[in-house]
C-alpha cells in the first residue's frame, strides 16, 4: 500500500483556510463526501467521536484524522495544507497545518492501522513535510504525496 492507493487528484486542497478544528473536520468531510458519495454529516459524526478519545493531532504540525463508516467500500484520504496553522490539541501543542483525512470501510481492520501508520511516517518526514509546505498548488502536492519512494510503504 502507497499514499497512491489512498488519495486521488482532486481529494488535495492546497490553501484551505478555516478557524479551527471543527471547521476543519468539516471542511475535510465535505470534500471525501463529494469525492466517495458518503454523507458529509456521517464522515464528520465518525471523525468527532473518534477526536473525543484523544487528538489526532500527532505532532510536528501534523494531524491524522480518521474514521470508520459501514457504507465506506474502501480505504481513502484527503490532505490539505493549511493556509494558517490551527489548533488542534496536538500531542506536542504545536499548532497543525497539515491534515490528512483518513476514512476506513468498518471491516477493514489491520488495512486501516497499516494505513495510519504508513500516513504518520511519511508526513513525519522533515523534508516530506518541508516540501508539502513550501507547495501551494494542489497538482503539486499531490506529487509531492504519490511521488514518495515505496520505502515509505507499510
Amino acid at each position: 500500500m502507497t499514499l497512491n492507493d489512498l488519495i486521488a487528484q482532486d481529494a488535495v486542497i492546497a490553501a484551505l483556510r478555516v478557524n479551527g478544528k471543527k471547521q476543519a473536520l468539516q471542511e475535510l468531510s465535505e470534500r471525501a463526501a463529494k469525492i466517495s458519495g458518503l454523507g458529509a454529516r456521517e464522515i464528520f459524526d465518525s471523525l468527532l467521536q473518534r477526536e473525543r478519545l484523544g487528538s489526532t493531532g500527532v505532532g510536528d504540525g501534523i494531524a491524522i484524522p480518521h474514521g470508520k463508516l459501514a457504507k465506506c467500500k474502501r480505504i481513502f484520504g484527503v490532505f490539505a495544507r493549511l493556509e494558517r496553522a490551527i489548533d488542534f490539541e496536538a500531542l506536542d501543542g504545536l499548532p497543525v497545518d497539515l491534515i490528512f483525512l483518513l476514512i476506513a470501510p468498518e471491516s477493514a481492520g489491520a488495512d486501516h492501522l497499516k494505513a495510519l501508520a504508513m500516513i504518520a511516517r511519511v508526513l513525519r518526514n522533515p523534508a516530506l513535510a518541508a516540501q508539502l509546505r513550501a507547495t501551494r498548488d494542489a497538482s503539486g502536492l499531490y506529487a509531492v504525496l504519490t511521488l514518495t519512494p515505496t520505502s515509505h510503504a507499510a
